[in-house]
Parts: C-alpha cells; sequence; structure tokens
C-alpha cells in the first residue's frame, strides 16, 4: 500500500503540473490561441509532446509486461514507427501546410469537399472517443491498486485534474505540461529498472543477461517464416510486419489523427514540424526499449509466474519499491494518463468546433467560439469519462481494445488522405466510398480475426486506395 510520503509526492506533482499548465498556457483571447498556441511552440517542446502524448498508462505498464512474457521483437515496430514519422514528415506535413490549416481534415476539405471532412472527423471523434475512453479506464487499473480506490473514483479524479489545465491553457499549455510528464514517466521507468538492477538482482546487470540468455528474452529480430503463410500473417511481431506495420501505424496516427496533427500545427514553420515528428520517432524506440528492459529484468527477479502481464510492473511497484519512489512511479503513471487525456480532450474540442460546428452555423465572433471551444471542451472530458467507464466491464484486455479500436479506422483514414495525396483524380465520391470499404473491410478482417493488428492499417489502406482508385478512373472514361 502506498506511504504518506509518497501521497503527499502525488498530491504535489497533480497540483504542481495543473498550475504549470494554467501559467505556462497563458491568456487566451481567440481560437487560434486555445487549438494552435498561436503558432508559437518551439519544435523540441512539441517532439516531447507528441511523444508523451501516444505514451498512454497502457504503454507504461504494458509493455514492460511484454517483454516479461516474450521478448524484445517489439523494438521491430518501433523501428517501423521512426519510418512512418519520416514519410509524414516527407510528404503530408507540405500538405498541411499550405494555407491555413486548423485541423488534419481540414486538407480533405480542400482536396475533396466538405462532406469528406465532415464524414473523416465524425469518424475521428467516435473512434477517439472509445480508443481513450479503453486508455483512461486502464490508468484506474494500478491506481485503484495502488491508492486503494475505485474505478470512477479514479477516473473522475484523473479527468478533472487534467481538465483544469486544459480549459484554461489550452492546447500550449497541454504541451508544455506534457514536456513535463514526459521527464517524469520515463524517469519513473529508468529509477525502477536500475534499483531493481542494482538493489534486488544478487549480480545487477549479470543476472539479467543469465536468466533472459536462457529464455530467449534478448530476440529482436523474427523473420517469421518458419510457422508458413498463415503462420507468418498470425504473428504480430514478424520483422516484415513489424516494419511494415508500425510504419502504416505510425502514418495513420500522426499523419491522420487530430491529437498529433493539432501539435504539429502549434510549429512556426514546415521545418519545425519536421523536426518535431522525426525527432518523437527517435525518442520513441529508446523509450520502448527502456520500458522492454524493465520488463526483462523483472523476468530475471521472478522468473515465470502465474499472473497477467499487465499486472506485472504495479506488483513490483506497490510490493518492492522503496518508498518515496512508489510516489514518484505513481506519479509517472498520472503523467502518462494525462499527457494522453488532455490531448485527447484538447483534439475533440478542435474537431468538434472547426470541422463541424463553424461550417454549420457560419459563426465569425472570436470571443464566441472562444467560449463555445470551452463549452466543448467540458463536454469531451464527460464523454472520456462515460466511454471509461461503459468499457469497465469489457471481457476483452485493454491492449487488444484500444488497438482493435484504433485500427477499425485507422486504414481507412491513411488511405484517405493518400488517395488525396498521390490520386491527382481522385474526387469526393471517390474518397468516400473508398473509406467506406476500408472501414467494412476491417470490421470484417477484425472480426474474424483473419490477420495480426500489426497488418490490420495496411489492409485498410489497400482496400481504400483500391475502390478510390478504381472509382476515379472508372468515373474520369
Amino acid at each position: 500500500m502506498i506511504n504518506t510520503i509518497d501521497f503527499i509526492i502525488i498530491a504535489a506533482y497533480l497540483i504542481g503540473v495543473a498550475a504549470f499548465g494554467v501559467i505556462r498556457g497563458g491568456k487566451q483571447k481567440s481560437v487560434n490561441d486555445y487549438f494552435l498556441g498561436s503558432k508559437s511552440v518551439p519544435w523540441w517542446a512539441v517532439c516531447f509532446s507528441i511523444v508523451a502524448a501516444e505514451t498512454s498508462t497502457l504503454t507504461f505498464i504494458s509493455i514492460p509486461g511484454l517483454a516479461y512474457i516474450s521478448n524484445l521483437n517489439f523494438i521491430q515496430v518501433t523501428v517501423g514507427y521512426l519510418i512512418g514519422r519520416i514519410i509524414v514528415a516527407v510528404y503530408f506535413l507540405p500538405a498541411y501546410n499550405k494555407g491555413e490549416l486548423k485541423t488534419a481534415y481540414s486538407f480533405l476539405q480542400n482536396r475533396f469537399g466538405n462532406k469528406t471532412r465532415t464524414f473523416s472527423s465524425v469518424v475521428f471523434l467516435f473512434t477517439r472517443t472509445a480508443a481513450d475512453g479503453v486508455r483512461l479506464f486502464a490508468t484506474a487499473i494500478p491506481l485503484k491498486l495502488m491508492l486503494d480506490i475505485d474505478y470512477p473514483t479514479a477516473i473522475v479524479l484523473i479527468t478533472l485534474i487534467t481538465l483544469v489545465y486544459t480549459v484554461t491553457g489550452g492546447v500550449k499549455g497541454v504541451i508544455w505540461v506534457d514536456v513535463i510528464q514526459m521527464f517524469i514517466y520515463l524517469g519513473g521507468a529508468l529509477a525502477a529498472g536500475f534499483y531493481l538492477i542494482e538493489y534486488l538482482l544478487p549480480n545487477g546487470v549479470q543476472s539479467v543477461i543469465a536468466a533472459a540468455s536462457s529464455a530467449d528474452k534478448l530476440a529482436v529480430f523474427n523473420l517469421g517464416f518458419s510457422n508458413g503463410i498463415s503462420g507468418f500473417f498470425s504473428d504480430p511481431y514478424t520483422l516484415l510486419g513489424g516494419l511494415l506495420g508500425g510504419a502504416f501505424l505510425s502514418m495513420a496516427s500522426h499523419g491522420t489523427d487530430q491529437l498529433i496533427v493539432q501539435r504539429l500545427l502549434t510549429t512556426k514553420d514546415l521545418k519545425s514540424g519536421q523536426k518535431a515528428i522525426i525527432g518523437s520517432g527517435i525518442i520513441i524506440i529508446f523509450q520502448f526499449i527502456v520500458f522492454m528492459l524493465v520488463g526483462v529484468a523483472l523476468y530475471a527477479y521472478y522468473g515465470t509466474l502465474d499472473i497477467r502481464s499487465d499486472e506485472i510492473f504495479p506488483k513490483f511497484i506497490i510490493e518492492e519499491l522503496p518508498v518515496g519512489v512508489t510516489g514518484i512511479i505513481v506519479a509517472g503513471l498520472f503523467a502518462a494518463a494525462m499527457s494522453t487525456l488532455a490531448g485527447s480532450i484538447s483534439s475533440l474540442s478542435s474537431s468538434t468546433l472547426i470541422d463541424l460546428y463553424k461550417p454549420i452555423t457560419g459563426i465569425d465572433n472570436p470571443e464566441k467560439e472562444l467560449k463555445i471551444s470551452r463549452m466543448f471542451t467540458f463536454f469531451w472530458a464527460g464523454m472520456l469519462i462515460l466511454s471509461a467507464l461503459f468499457f469497465m466491464n469489457s471481457p476483452q484486455t485493454v491492449v487488444e481494445l484500444a488497438l482493435s479500436i484504433a485500427s477499425f479506422t485507422y486504414g481507412g483514414l491513411l488511405g484517405t488522405f493518400m488517395l488525396g495525396l498521390f490520386v491527382k483524380k481522385a474526387k469526393q465520391e471517390d474518397a468516400l466510398a473508398g473509406f467506406t470499404a476500408g472501414i467494412f473491410v476491417m470490421i470484417t478482417v477484425i472480426s474474424l480475426q483473419l490477420v495480426a493488428w500489426t497488418w490490420f492499417t495496411l489492409v485498410g489502406v489497400i482496400t481504400t486506395m483500391f475502390v478510390g482508385t478504381l472509382l476515379s478512373k472508372l468515373s474520369s472514361k
């Protein structure tokens, strides 16, 4: 159970980080300030913010668990993440930096028309609410164990604290808090690994290498050809599956998802945005290596336990870490949760106002827009709480659930953006038909479990591009 000193550390961190977000966010006078930070945020802050936003508590507790039960094959996926971000920097960001774009979906309106923008925005709103509802619930799992509170209390507590600086500080406040959050949770993981190796394992690093080598825990590359064609596509962590899956998933999440694109649009110019997104890919590889090596060290310490992989790191934090360090780790869990949640609330609000509300109402009053933006911020915070409560009773593991929800639409969304970028003759009807086809094919693929999750986005992209391109060629004849 958490010690009084740990509680003081956690409380001080939560109060301090909320105050920091309010102060750094400054005073917003317009929607441009509130959602784009007046395009004045330095690229390195955006870089750290991207890493923090995509690192949820789910990642913090599940990746060490994944390495504990398997090996280091997931690193292949992280290399794919970097490849995907380089492609986004080269092809997507130049398109976003033409004209006054305020959301990812403004590009689709400029390229295809308002129907495509509206459809993509609505798909984003539903997917983001569901997926981040799962992530918010995942945060409640270790917090329930550590703080001895129930799930609803943990969910509401995290959301309310995050809401303080999201509403008052806008996206600039969110980004600067994310910079702090990244160092807190990454520092917590490093502290846990250091304590484990230095004080709990008899021979330190040698103990880790000996235990990991005998159990083949240090394997990074997996060609995956030994189990035939069906085995190759059902294994998520083959070299080709990891590189392609990671690249296309990263292209979708960082090139078409408003959660990340909103941050990139706060930089002053194209070059700054490109440095931010490529830099985040390099940091992500380092971060996942740290998380996975902690998992390998946990195997060296515990051996094989009859326990869910998601519970192994929380178990270690609760039972083994000294007073003070536990408080820092729990603060790190809060940090990972709040960074994702704040970005989610801000991106949902911005997309609702700019992609849906303004085109319908034609509002053009800066003060009124800002007031309505904050109302949407409160609304989506409430929706995320409801979503988290809804998924509390799901029998599926939270990792699989979050990945599946995102994968339903990521392929279609990325395919639609790629159609706009690379198929010059494609029209709005072609894009909408391709997007819809991509979603339906993904529902079939995921429901029947035809391939592993690393192939989901690629399948959706191929379907969307094929249908959209075919229709564009037929209509041009």
